[in-house]
């Protein structure tokens, strides 16, 4: 249901620190990752290379948050004032909520649609695959 990580021999070896969501776009997932804010002491997370077995952990361990998915961008979508969108190209690492995942991965068109003076009033629809031929 939820994509296969890139390199499971990575899972646990990227940065605890990354982007937080944004972008819009996402090409590969490296990990899926459940931190946990005990009521003493550090947060922590556990990270995993199957949605699932992340789901199970966020229901189980006490103080744990849902999943969320660290994500390769190697372009994105920048929109740091409402509405007005940044054809970013570099890549980043960013956690997002595993229902972002539900986008289309970013292909060779899915940005040039979206910035495209051609592309429909809720540009959103085509990050969706919602409209045209995902974009």
């Amino acid at each position: 249901m939820y994509p296969k990580v890139k390199d499971p021999s990575m899972v646990g070896e990227y940065p605890a620190l990354a982007k937080a969501g944004g972008g819009y776009v996402w090409d590969e997932v490296l990990e899926y990752r459940v931190w946990c804010h005990p009521e003493e002491g550090d947060d922590y997370y556990y990270a995993f290379e199957d949605c699932e077995t992340a789901l199970e952990c966020s229901l189980e361990e006490c103080g744990a948050e849902s999943p969320l998915a660290l994500v390769l961008q190697k372009e994105y979508i920048d929109e740091s004032e409402p509405g007005e969108y940044v054809h970013v190209k570099e890549e980043r690492i960013t956690e997002w909520p595993i229902e972002f995942l539900g986008r289309p991965r970013r292909n060779e068109r899915t940005i040039p649609n979206f910035m495209s003076p051609d592309a429909p009033s809720n540009k959103l629809d085509i990050l969706r695959g919602t409209v045209g031929k995902n974009a």
